[in-house]
């Protein structure tokens, strides 16, 4: 036994000093100093409000946290400067209860920001998030996951941006009255006229639509509808895993139009066509089975295809973490991000390509979106 500890400890220090001599390492990390990540969904606030009932002090982000997949050493370690934190709540929610659980989980991100200021600042536009980066704290944006957080009300729309929400997701996993979701039958064909409106009255304000959870028909509707960039701020590509929370073909084509971004997810069921064909087994009958295991080469392969697609120009990052009840193998947390741009690196992505990737797409998005809200 000691024997073997001693192996494990030697391969540990053998790799570390492979990482640190590396020189794709070290160009990934350079890239990364220049360009943060900018990542498009984090569920970090998510798990505060379950764990802990909204109690920060029980998962700091100053301390380890190996419950989760988020704190701020890990943070650091993979790059990170721009998230977008989600202020998801389950679309099994409805009415006022939805709109009322939405408002506790923004305070969750107003907390997290008043508690940790030297790490995090509030971001409200582009020109925030590139001045908190400078500062070298981590810009906080507020994502909507989910049309049922307004309960089909203009005003309460108005009233999340005010407070700092930058984008809504149009469903999560059930139809609005107003929007087809990608997980439910179809009950409007996509959009309805009310639908149409929310799309307008979010490139008035300057938010992001973001179309990850919502149908084919929904994406097409709001890519009819929009005058600004779109995103889908944690999806991937239906043709290399043929799943519905994926985007065909022809909407990659229509978004690179568009000007949007799609952020890449690190959701095994999403990522590799294995997974999702175990996951559609019934649990009672995997008895026996090996559970197979996405990988990083997988998330590089959905890059791959998107960039073949819709261009380089429309790639993002959104890892879903502390939203994901598995992992990626080599992606396991917020720290592994340089890990997926050595990956992109060896595949012959230039520098420039990759700081598309990990930041100034998205950033462009939203200038984008602030522009035609001016308008």
């Amino acid at each position: 036994m000691r024997f073997l500890l001693l192996l494990c400890a030697l391969v540990g220090v053998a790799t570390v000093a492979a990482q640190q001599t590396d020189p794709m390492v070290e160009r990934a990390r350079r890239l990364l100093r220049d360009t943060p990540v900018f990542d498009g969904h984090n569920d970090y606030p998510w798990q505060v409000r379950e764990l802990a009932k909204g109690d920060l002090a029980q998962f700091p982000l100053t301390a380890d946290q190996p419950k989760l997949h988020t704190d701020f050493a890990r943070l650091a370690r993979g790059g990170v400067g721009a998230q977008f934190w989600s202020v998801y709540v389950p679309s099994t929610m409805q009415g006022q209860t939805a709109v009322t659980a939405t408002l506790e989980q923004i305070d969750v991100v107003h907390r997290m920001i008043a508690a940790w200021p030297t790490r995090l600042e509030l971001a409200l536009s582009a020109a925030d998030v590139e001045r908190i980066q400078k500062a070298g704290r981590i810009a906080s944006l507020i994502g909507m996951e989910g049309g049922h957080s307004i309960d089909s009300s203009l005003g309460t729309l108005r009233m999340m941006y005010r407070l700092g929400a930058r984008y809504m997701t149009l469903t999560h996993n059930h139809n609005t009255p107003w929007a087809d979701s990608a997980a439910e039958p179809p009950a409007h064909g996509g959009l309805t006229a009310f639908g149409e409106e929310v799309i307008r009255e979010m490139n008035r304000l300057g938010m992001l639509v973001d179309l990850s959870h919502v149908s084919p028909d929904t994406m097409a509707d709001v890519l009819r509808v929009s005058t600004a960039p779109v995103i889908f701020s944690h999806s991937n590509a239906r043709a290399v895993t043929n799943v519905p929370r994926n985007v065909p073909d022809d909407i990659l084509t229509q978004l690179k139009a568009n000007g949007g971004v799609i952020m890449v997810t690190f959701v095994p069921g999403f990522l590799s066509q294995e997974v999702a064909a175990f996951n559609a087994i019934p649990a009672d009958q995997r008895s026996g089975k090996e559970a197979p295991r996405a990988t990083l080469i997988d998330v590089a392969d959905h890059i791959d295809h998107i960039r073949k697609v819709a261009g380089i120009d429309h790639i993002g990052l959104g890892g879903d973490f502390d939203g994901i009840t598995q992992v990626v193998l080599g992606l396991e947390d917020v720290s592994t991000y340089p890990e997926l741009i050595v990956e992109l690196l060896r595949r012959g992505y230039s520098d420039d390509d990759i700081r598309k990737i990990t930041g100034r797409n998205i950033l462009r998005a939203l200038k984008s979106a602030e522009a035609v809200a001016r308008k």
